[in-house]
């Protein structure tokens, strides 16, 4: 549970990262990315997984570029439902997804890896 509540909170952290970076993409105080994590989480994981099946070979020939663009259209569909959380245009939706991406994965590198345990 403590790990959930971690990554929620680096998440938001990286929205807010975002939202000082990239122009058009505004989050207006932690409460707003705090909801819009959730949010996103919750369309990544329906809309966006299916969107993602749908769009599988061309994801494959774009060496998964494309779902950056699928990321970019989750981001800016979850805008709308989000207030304090708005993504103006397009272009700054897929900034926003790909600066995302590699905060994500420099998050991934600074948190400890759950260990497992071997019987």
């Amino acid at each position: 549970m403590g790990r959930m509540v971690v990554q929620w909170v680096l998440n938001a952290v990286a929205l807010w990262i975002v939202s000082r970076t990239v122009s058009g993409f505004v989050v207006s105080g932690w409460g707003s990315a705090m909801i819009a994590v959730v949010v996103i989480g919750l369309f990544n994981a329906t809309f966006g997984l299916l969107l993602k099946i749908i769009t599988l070979p061309l994801g494959i020939l774009s060496l998964g570029l494309f779902f950056l663009a699928i990321n970019a259209v989750v981001l800016k569909f979850a805008s709308e439902f989000v207030p304090g959380f708005r993504v103006e245009t397009f272009k700054a939706a897929f900034l926003g997804a790909l600066t995302l991406a590699v905060l994500h994965l420099v998050f991934g590198f600074l948190t400890p890896k759950r260990r497992r345990v071997e019987y």
